[in-house]
């Protein structure tokens, strides 16, 4: 690999960074001089400032006026990981809970710090050049897009769905993926597809409070199966519960869960289609987050191992591009027939001009380079959100430390109420999403979601120090 100024400059940070988290460089250390730095590592003074530079935006270090740079936070300062959760007894009915409808209505708000939406901040996408791409497109469409698609999709689109397979180790066709509108259009299609009202479904636990929405939606009942939040659903618990619950499918998020940030192992992934092969069962896999990685690599699906067709991969470019242009799709295996039927009764095709404009986008390159920097970004102030979950929450607290995605999910003492935390924090213009929402059980009272998709300020910083405030309080 070529050694580029790029490269070197984070090659160094890293050095430096893992440093750092061996406690070889501690707390109030100070670190050379750039001028040092530079002479030590034999490169320009340009890529040691800009070594310094990345490491400071991670808050690891800090500059001192006429004195250099200086340690400034440890990985090791970062509070423990919450333990997975117990398992039920049995599955539930859905309910749709007014929690959930309370933090929907103040999401839209405008003066409200939102640290409740799992997703990016407007400023961290292309619209730019993805407006470039809608006009591009406008121009390129026969009727300037008036026109129905094809009920499979946009073939261009379909096409580059299918090539960008390949960072995931898939080995898919254009004729493979239906595009959708959205991913929970996605998901509604796959779910639809393989159940049938009365059925049980298995959810990771905490799971989404959208997926326990949809599948009250379809009247399906929902088995919360444990998860750590690590590796992400317990296995040897699934395998067992299946016959015994008589599960009819699984709905999970192995990349990046949300609300954990549990991202499932290669070798899990595998023995999980293993499983469900076993059983006959499918596997709805919501990838929504697999492309917002923070690691060298993409993680790979569950559909990757999958040789006989049970797996529904679902996704969309909501997350990580244009949320308001609804561009999903899915990789329904052998239940591609059944999907383009529910797709042709349900909505008969896909909005032409914004899937024609996506598809004009990752055929110019554009994509790929848009995602290194908002993965750069997003690695970023995770790390300056958990910094300050470190330095401004009680120290019972436990967080997750996701490698991907948008969310923590912190476990405060068990006398916090989150819900009762929500309502006072929304008094001081600031929201987050309360544990309660993601169980159809009574548990979680004591967690919330954490998003860290605004970019790091001083309002940011201030919101979490007020939270911290708030939390102390309510526990006396």
């Amino acid at each position: 690999m070529l050694k580029t100024a790029e490269h070197l400059y984070l090659q160094i940070a890293d050095r430096i960074e893992q440093l750092i988290e061996k406690d070889v460089l501690k707390i109030g250390d100070k670190l050379p001089s750039v001028r040092m730095l530079s002479k030590e590592q034999g490169v320009s003074l340009s890529t040691a400032f800009q070594a310094y530079y990345h490491l400071e935006g991670k808050g690891l270090i800090e500059p001192r006026p006429k004195s250099g740079y200086y340690i400034r936070f440890s990985p090791r300062k970062l509070r423990d990981i919450p333990k997975t959760c117990e398992p039920v007894k049995k599955a539930s009915e859905v309910t749709v809970h007014e929690m959930i409808d309370r933090v929907f209505a103040h999401m839209a708000a405008d003066n409200i710090l939102k640290f409740s939406i799992a997703a990016a901040a407007d400023s961290l996408l292309p619209a730019a050049k993805i407006s470039k791409s809608m006009v591009q497109a406008l121009r390129n469409m026969p009727g300037n897009g008036i026109g129905y698609e094809s009920i499979q999709g946009n073939l261009q689109l379909r096409r580059q769905i299918a090539r960008m397979s390949i960072l995931w180790g898939g080995v898919v066709s254009e004729e493979d993926v239906v595009t959708t509108n959205g991913c929970t259009d996605a998901l509604t299609l796959s779910l639809c597809a393989v159940t049938q009202p009365g059925d049980t479904i298995a959810l990771e636990s905490p799971s989404y409070y959208g997926s326990l929405q949809l599948a009250a939606s379809l009247g399906l009942k929902v088995l919360e199966v444990p998860t750590n939040p690590v590796t992400g659903v317990e296995l040897d618990y699934l395998d067992k519960a299946i016959p015994r619950h008589n599960i009819k499918a699984c709905l999970f998020v192995t990349n990046f869960n949300n609300p954990l940030g549990s991202c499932m192992p290669d070798t899990h992934k595998r023995e999980l289609v293993h499983i469900l092969e076993k059983h006959g069962i499918p596997l709805i896999e919501d990838d929504i987050y697999g492309d917002i990685y923070f690691g060298r690599e993409r993680p790979a699906l569950c559909k990757t191992f999958d040789e006989s067709g049970i797996v529904l991969a679902c996704n969309s470019f909501s997350k990580s591009l244009a949320p308001g242009y609804r561009v999903g799709w899915t990789l329904p295996g052998k239940y591609k027939e059944k999907v383009l039927r529910l797709k042709r009764n349900h909505s008969i095709a896909c909005a032409s001009l914004p899937h024609a404009a996506v598809a004009h986008f990752l055929e110019n390159g554009r994509y790929e380079h848009h995602l290194r920097s908002m993965r750069k970004q997003l690695h970023t102030q995770s790390l300056r959100y958990l910094q300050a979950v470190a330095d401004y929450f009680p120290e019972d607290t436990l967080v997750t430390r996701p490698m991907g995605g948008f969310v923590l999910w912190l476990a405060l003492n068990e006398n916090i109420n989150t819900y009762e935390l929500y309502e006072l924090a929304l008094k001081n213009k600031i929201s987050f999403a309360p544990g309660r929402i993601f169980s159809l059980q009574d548990r979680y009272r004591n967690c919330m979601r954490l998003s860290y998709g605004n970019p790091w300020n001083k309002q940011v910083e201030e919101g979490i120090k007020t939270l911290g405030k708030l939390i102390r309080k309510l526990k006396g």
